[in-house]
């Protein structure tokens, strides 16, 4: 069983909202891009929350893009034992510190889960320091995860409310 790497961190100074998933699934790996399946609903999402279209734009410029609306992207572990994509094949893993990201990143003021996993084990790393952050754990964007679109996209949606500037 290979050993899977998640990708460095995208946030800046001015990230408010911290998006994370688990662990990159393989075509993401292959690409070397956050979300690069064709069937995740990431940027399609994404692009309705900040209000401009993300998925015609260059991967960069995508991660720009969510940067400039103060949205950053991890993963919550850092790499694993996995075969395939699914989250649930994922064996003797290392998490992300995730405090240090965020005592490092003093703007960020929520945190949404991609995901039921990345929720779940998400909390778990964050213990104590949670409770510092708005909280929203959201459907997977995954192909895997199969509620309908419109329903997704209305439990996203709410991530425009956690980007309002001075909400906490």
């Amino acid at each position: 069983m290979e050993r899977k790497q998640c990708f460095a961190p995208v946030v800046n100074a001015n990230t408010r909202l911290l998006v994370l998933g688990s662990l990159p699934g393989e075509k993401s790996l292959a690409q070397a891009q956050y979300y690069a399946h064709p069937q995740n609903r990431f940027w399609m999402l994404m692009s309705a929350v900040i209000g401009t279209d993300l998925v015609p734009l260059p991967y960069e410029e995508r991660l720009q893009t969510l940067l400039r609306h103060g949205v950053g992207v991890w993963d919550v572990v850092a790499e694993a034992h996995r075969t395939g994509s699914l989250d649930s094949a994922i064996r003797h893993r290392d998490d992300n510190d995730l405090p240090a990201l965020l005592a490092s990143h003093p703007h960020i003021t929520a945190i949404a889960f991609n995901g039921g996993t990345a929720h779940k084990l998400g909390l778990k790393v964050l213990g104590e320091h949670a409770t510092r952050y708005r909280i929203a754990a959201l459907p997977s964007s995954s192909p895997a995860y199969t509620l309908a679109y419109a329903e997704k996209l209305a439990r996203w949606e709410m991530l425009r409310e956690l980007l309002l500037p001075g909400t906490r």
